[in-house]
């Protein structure tokens, strides 16, 4: 019984147990914001304090997973399949984003693939909950997601959503190509002109979107994204630890026992890269573009499996 009640009064909003920090966020956004304090209070009072959420966020990470056991995740013919029909269906749209932010249409494809499986498994918990539950009973991501929450309520005011009612993962990223708030506000497009952003159900607003995000991270377009290495320097560890930034040009790389293709020019920028397989190591050239799909998750597996799925999707999509 008194589990019960505890549980209960866990899930209850928070002005049924009174926050200081939320009466000090409400005063932030009225004052920075020009936000109604009552509005903010009554919206508000309806967030709940998630267990389940920072259960989630606490839960220590499964094994590690090595890239021959990362691949085997998204690298499957259902996604690829999937990822076919998607581009099909979006086929304007995809070439749109292409002519406007110069991202072929297989890396955007693949971002909304790895991401939410085509918008499949874009997440079912409250984003109004999450960012509530992270920035006032999480200490430790505490500044992070009280930042999120404030984002998320103007996006909410210029979209003229209910801040109660979209949905998305237990972080509070959101829609197809799951942004967070301040993504959304700083890169989701209203691509297909009705006068909304919507990354949830529009799927053209979720390409234009993932789209500009490349392009404003500095995708360039006509530029390879990588290749793997024929062999690699004797001190090949000196230029992995230089990090995914590319630092290095490839002519210099080269003259130091790095062996790619012949067609990729020297002038190219690059990091070297190590994946840890099943086999052993394996090396690529990273350049620029693969770069640019670190922002969107800062793994250099995660960059490699957008990468052969956009392949793996293109080559499927022309036959």
């Amino acid at each position: 019984m008194k589990y019960a009640l505890l549980l209960l009064l866990l899930s209850l909003p928070v002005f049924a147990q009174g926050n200081p920090q939320v009466d000090r966020f409400i005063q932030h956004m009225v004052e920075t914001q020009g936000f109604d304090a009552d509005e903010l209070r009554r919206v508000l009072g309806k967030a709940h304090r998630r267990q389940d959420i920072i259960d989630r966020m606490n839960k220590p990470a499964e094994k590690t997973l090595n890239w021959t056991q990362y691949r085997r995740i998204f690298l499957k013919d259902k996604r690829i399949r999937q990822g076919v029909a998607f581009w099909k269906r979006n086929r304007q749209a995809l070439q749109k984003a292409e002519k406007v932010y110069g991202v072929p249409p297989r890396y955007v494809v693949a971002i909304i693939g790895v991401e939410t499986f085509y918008g499949r498994i874009a997440g079912k918990d409250s984003v109004l909950d999450a960012l509530y539950t992270l920035a006032f009973h999480y200490p430790k991501r505490s500044k992070f997601f009280t930042a999120e929450l404030e984002k998320y309520l103007i996006l909410a005011r210029e979209e003229k959503l209910d801040p109660v009612v979209p949905r998305g993962s237990y972080a509070g990223a959101m829609g197809l190509g799951q942004f967070m708030p301040s993504s959304f506000l700083a890169y989701a497009v209203d691509f297909d002109g009705d006068g909304k952003r919507d990354i949830w159900n529009n799927e053209a607003d979720a390409i234009g979107s993932v789209a500009n995000y490349f392009a404003r991270h500095g995708w360039k377009k006509g530029l390879p994204v990588t290749t793997p290495a024929l062999s690699v320097p004797a001190n090949a560890e000196k230029y992995v630890k230089a990090g995914l930034k590319p630092a290095f040009r490839l002519g210099e790389l080269r003259k130091a026992g790095l062996k790619v293709d012949k067609g990729f020019a020297d002038d190219l920028e690059t990091a070297l890269i190590r994946l840890v397989t099943d086999k052993g190591p394996e090396y690529w050239a990273g350049f620029r573009n693969f770069y640019v799909i670190t922002r969107y998750n800062h793994s250099e597996m995660y960059a490699m499996a957008v990468y052969q799925l956009g392949e793996r999707i293109h080559a499927e999509y022309e036959k």
